[in-house]
């Protein structure tokens, strides 16, 4: 809209008239207006102006506009396992726009029966009327083949895509969704943007992890995307965003007064936020050992939540605003020292039934990437200074589950002895929830204190909800035109300022990790690694879930 204001306004200027100015202000105060009215009743609107008929100032919207979902690396595991599930979740669901197609794109020659029941295979139903809506959702998909880095193939692809699109659409919108590994991102990019980009609608670039292996390589990326897409087109996808719980972490801090309270250094010791994976590479150590677990990892999903638990209040909920709060509390990370890192690389077990990291035949020989990493973050800020941020990861763990705890500071002065610290804990993964740990009094005819909890588990407080997937949740805010969730150029620019030097010393230095067994709980001396940064363990204490 505001691209059809300026080229009237430059054609008014040019011809001497004093439409041009007239154009300026217009524009100006639109705006005003729409950074206003940019809420989440906003982001609603926006949808529906992108599925139904709704009016603009100077276009129609109408139930006839099309939209087409290309998603490239159609054949691949990313895109068979997360994507076509996630956009059947959107499908049963009734988000996804009513003349919508979804073309894959692969260089494999695969059959379109063959095609169907590939990405048939890890879509999950609920029930028997669920599975009856599969055909339905197939008869949308259809999938062509071509390269990555032929202008050729592009244009065939766009051809293809023109093909399925409803005729006499009065607007073709154009999703592209990048599931690809990041050494054709550019080429395939130039090619979408050349051949296959919309004159006539809205275009979107979806960007997987991962982007870059440091700073240099990022921005090397991010300046060839930018070349031929615009920041608002493009959507980096970290799936961690779209989880429920991280999602929901704006909520407990923002709408909750106790928690706004509370949530800083003068009653925080310190935060965990850990990932642990029970599986090891499983065969894909020759593409792990090429990033390590601080880039699979601690560099994005464990820094995108940290950003959500330190960040300010933003102005609103505006997808900007947000961002912005999270660009602020990157760029006041201090740089990380070595001392303040754990590195770990997992062996065989003892009994020899999980194999270690090195014996992976895809991996080399003598390698010393670290499949476990630990690493306490300082903010200098007024509201963290001096309390540790401590990210945890690693693969080949006793257990599955991603997490963040928040421990509180010692009660001053208290009259009991030996009590546990209160803890703050949003499980992400799995059995959602959302507990704080607290002492009450034992019950009975003691007077004692005991360790308890209040206890917001998902499966019992919300038994009927069904809780999307990160990446449906995701492609819904792509529908929506919602970039709250999606990292922004200078916020990935920040994040891998922070990771960038360690990353270079540790592979210049060649620091060798920590060998830790399959299925322990990581490297040796974990637990006083963490102690030194001031947790304090809760004796005999285990939350109510697990009993």
């Amino acid at each position: 809209m505001f691209q059809r204001r300026r080229a009237a306004a430059g054609a008014a200027a040019a011809d001497g008239s004093d439409k041009g100015e007239r154009w300026r202000e217009a524009e100006t105060k639109a705006r005003a207006v729409l950074k206003v009215v940019k809420s989440s009743f906003a982001r609603i609107i926006r949808y529906f102006v992108f599925e139904q008929a709704v009016e603009e100032t100077d276009a129609t919207v109408a139930s006839d506009d099309n939209t087409v979902i290309i998603v490239l690396g159609a054949s691949g595991d990313l895109a068979f396992k997360k994507t076509y599930p996630a956009l059947f979740g959107l499908f049963k669901n009734g988000f996804l726009p009513k003349n919508c197609q979804i073309v894959g794109y692969s260089r494999s020659a695969i059959a379109l029966p063959d095609f169907h029941a590939r990405i048939s295979s890890k879509i999950k139903f609920a029930s028997e009327t669920e599975r009856g809506l599969l055909p339905s959702f197939l008869a949308r998909c259809t999938y062509v083949s071509g390269k990555y880095d032929d202008m050729a193939s592009f244009e065939r692809l766009n051809e293809f895509v023109s093909a399925v699109e409803v005729p006499g659409a009065a607007r073709r919108h154009r999703i592209f969704y990048m599931a690809l590994p990041p050494s054709v991102f550019i080429p395939a990019s130039r090619g979408l943007k050349a051949k296959v980009y919309s004159n006539s609608g809205a275009n979107r670039l979806i960007v997987e992890k991962p982007f870059g292996k440091d700073y240099d390589s990022s921005k090397e990326l991010s300046v060839a995307l930018g070349t031929d897409w615009s920041e608002d087109e493009i959507f980096r996808i970290d799936h961690y965003l779209g989880k429920e719980m991280v999602k929901s972490i704006m909520v407990f801090r923002f709408a909750n007064l106790f928690f706004g309270a509370i949530w800083n250094r003068n009653y925080i010791s310190n935060v965990q936020i850990t990932f642990k994976e029970k599986i090891g590479t499983e065969g894909r150590g020759g593409y792990f050992d090429e990033f390590g677990i601080i880039r699979d990892v601690m560099q994005n999903h464990l820094l995108q939540i940290l950003t959500v638990v330190a960040m300010e209040r933003p102005l609103s909920l505006d997808a900007e605003d947000i961002r912005n709060e999270k660009v602020k509390v990157l760029r006041q990370v201090q740089p990380i020292k070595m001392e303040n890192v754990l590195l770990g690389q997992y062996v065989a077990n003892d009994d020899h039934t999980e194999a270690g990291y090195i014996d992976d035949p895809t991996v080399p020989r003598g390698s010393l990437t670290a499949t476990y990493a630990a690493a306490a973050l300082f903010i200098s800020s007024e509201r963290w200074e001096g309390v540790p941020f401590i990210l945890k990861c690693g693969k080949a763990l006793n257990e599955a589950k991603a997490e963040i705890r928040i421990q509180f500071r010692d009660v001053a002065g208290s009259l009991y002895d030996n009590i546990g610290r209160n803890e703050l804990v949003i499980r992400v993964q799995p059995n959602e929830a959302l507990y704080i740990k607290l002492c009450s009094k034992e019950p009975g005819l003691s007077n004692l204190p005991v360790m308890s909890e209040l206890d917001l588990s998902y499966s019992t407080r919300y038994r009927d909800v069904k809780i999307p997937d990160a990446y449906e949740s995701l492609i819904l805010d792509v529908l929506r035109e919602d970039k709250s969730n999606f990292v922004r150029d200078d916020e990935l620019d920040a994040a891998w300022k922070i990771f960038t030097p360690l990353l270079h010393k540790i592979e210049k230095e060649q620091i060798r990790p920590a060998p830790y067994k399959f299925g322990s709980r990581g490297p040796p001396g974990t637990d006083a690694f963490i102690e030194k940064f001031g947790y304090k363990r809760s004796k005999d204490y285990k939350w109510g879930f697990h009993l």
